[in-house]
């Protein structure tokens, strides 16, 4: 069980405990701090306290973190589509509505139980949950995923992200009409004060720069390539709705009114990225999926 302590200071004086338990670790979710409460592994100077209390100057919170539960993950046949695979690496074409990791309460139908079938070694470096899994999409995103095969490859692959050398290239339809035929966004990321289940373009957050370039434009709509320069969660969505333009679809970051694809209008198009062992550099291009392209096909008869 892993320990925190938090001791209040004059500022945090008179914050309501939950709110200031958040704010301190981003980790935390207000639901995971009110199951920590009910089950009274959150305590002020030793003594159980209700979540609206309101700290004073002084007062010392020790907050205790059960150990996870150890899982059984089970291979599965996904029928996934591997795009390549060597001896160190695979690319893996994930579809939409796939989950990439299993995670208490979901550990079956991700694409690491299909991994777990279709490629017998995969790196260990992030434990039984995530085997092999180097980044992630979101589960309403498709396209090209990197997979590391041994803990060596694994390395190599998070020190070319860590780097910003690996190409990763998504294609997304906006709302509205982009003037311009290129563009950046360069604004930090972090998550949003208001929601703390999304995330939001906010000054203590972290140096987040997205590229896009206009590939067709629709009317009301606009067909984007966006590149990737730094990876943060939800980053592209997070960014073109920051510029006014959010994604067709996205139930988190979009309009009420939308067009329904089942999710966000985006696609991880291209991946390229340096082979671990002979230093050659591979890219790869994965196609749209059949939806986004029929979707496509309606906005150009109008």
């Amino acid at each position: 069980m892993k320990q925190f302590e938090v001791t209040i200071t004059k500022e945090q004086h008179k914050e309501r405990l939950d709110k200031l338990l958040l704010s301190a670790n981003e980790d935390w979710s207000r639901t995971q701090i009110q199951n920590l409460m009910k089950q009274e592994l959150i305590l002020v100077n030793g003594e159980v306290v209700k979540s609206n209390y309101k700290a004073s100057e002084g007062d010392v919170v020790s907050v205790s973190i059960p150990d996870p539960e150890e899982y059984e993950i089970e291979a599965e046949d996904l029928n996934l589509e591997i795009v390549y695979e060597d001896a160190d690496v695979a690319v893996v074409n994930k579809p939409k509505g796939m989950v990439v990791h299993p995670a208490p309460g979901h550990l079956t139908g991700t694409l690491v139980n299909g991994l777990m079938h279709q490629i017998k070694d995969l790196s260990g470096i992030n434990g039984i949950m995530r085997p092999g899994i180097v980044h992630r999409i979101d589960k309403d995103t498709s396209g090209l995923l990197m997979v590391a095969k041994n803990d060596k490859a694994h390395q190599s692959l998070v020190d070319q992200l860590v780097a910003r050398s690996v190409t990763r290239k998504y294609t997304a339809l906006v709302h509205g009409h982009i003037a311009h035929d290129k563009g950046t966004v360069d604004a930090p990321i972090g998550r949003d004060t208001r929601d703390r289940q999304s995330m939001a373009v906010v000054d203590k957050g972290k140096h987040a720069v997205t590229h896009f370039e206009v590939k067709e434009r629709f009317g009301d709509y606009t067909l984007v390539e966006c590149k990737l320069e730094t990876g943060r969660t939800h980053q592209i969505r997070v960014h073109m709705k920051f510029i006014g333009h959010p994604l067709v679809g996205d139930p988190k970051y979009g309009p009420k009114k939308t067009l329904d694809i089942g999710g966000q209008a985006l696609h991880a198009g291209v991946l390229g990225f340096v082979q671990p062992t002979t230093g050659e550099y591979l890219e790869f291009e994965a196609p749209l999926p059949q939806p986004f392209e029929e979707l496509l096909s309606e906005l150009n008869k109008n």
